[in-house]
């Protein structure tokens, strides 16, 4: 676990249990675990505050019984991002502690590495960093034309210039099937970090144009002029969205435990 001095880390995961494609999904089972166990324990690996920020009381009651901190939120919010930001006010007001930095780690990702989530928090070694994310270079001929998988550009600084479903940049003058063999492309991974204050501040801003084009929530962000730092993991994410991509997990569950 790597320390970051004199600031105050906390690791929030948002599960809501009526997940339309995949409903009650934080409380299936991998193993001998409930999945939202799983994401727990894995973030308690990198950080020492962890909560799960849920709208429902079998959640709750879930995460009480192996041992784990829950704060029960609103059934309003439209984002995870909202869900968070609600659950870091009411620890540091129940607790009187003060998070610096808030880690939102998605709770249905069992498989998140400690090493990634590190990395992460690395980014904010650099103070002037508001908001940070993951990004993995995709491999030559992996599929970039997947709107499922966001693609992102990036400056000369590392900071995200755009997010987007279509496979960006357009390469000009050459076919389709080679894009990813001359050019590096970045594949988007739902990890995110953001200083108290900037998260408090981005739940405030109106949804604009590229956010509604793309139904991507950090196209607001970077529209109302916020920079978003990114850091490159070799590590794919792995998230389970369909009950499908559960019995694909459940066949690979000894590769990750």
């Amino acid at each position: 676990m790597i320390k970051h001095s004199g600031r105050q880390f906390a690791a929030i995961i948002p599960a809501r249990y009526a997940s339309s494609r995949f409903p009650g999904k934080p409380l299936v089972m991998l193993g001998s675990k409930s999945m939202i166990q799983r994401v727990y324990e894995q973030a308690s690996r990198s950080v020492d505050l962890v909560y799960v920020a849920t709208d429902d009381q079998r959640i709750m009651d879930t995460v009480g019984k192996f041992g784990g901190k829950a704060v029960l939120t609103s059934t309003e919010h439209l984002s995870g991002t909202d869900r968070c930001a609600e659950a870091v006010e009411r620890i540091m007001s129940d607790t009187g502690q003060k998070i610096d930095i808030v880690l939102n780690i998605q709770g249905d990702e069992p498989f998140i590495q400690p090493e990634q989530i590190d990395l992460l928090k690395s980014c904010f070694n650099d103070e002037t960093v508001q908001i940070a994310t993951l990004i993995r270079k995709t491999d030559p001929g992996e599929d970039i034309f997947n709107p499922n998988h966001v693609k992102v550009i990036l400056d000369i600084r590392g900071n995200a210039i755009y997010f987007s479903r279509a496979a960006i940049p357009f390469y000009r003058g050459l076919e389709a099937t080679k894009w990813s063999e001359e050019h590096a492309y970045f594949k988007h991974l739902g990890l995110y970090a953001y200083k108290t204050g900037t998260l408090k501040t981005i739940t405030k801003l109106v949804r604009g144009p590229l956010e509604i084009a793309e139904s991507l929530e950090q196209n607001r962000w970077l529209e109302n002029g916020l920079k978003i730092r990114t850091a490159i993991t070799g590590k794919e994410s792995i998230s389970i969205d369909t009950p499908e991509d559960l019995e694909r997990a459940l066949r690979h569950l000894n590769d990750f435990v």
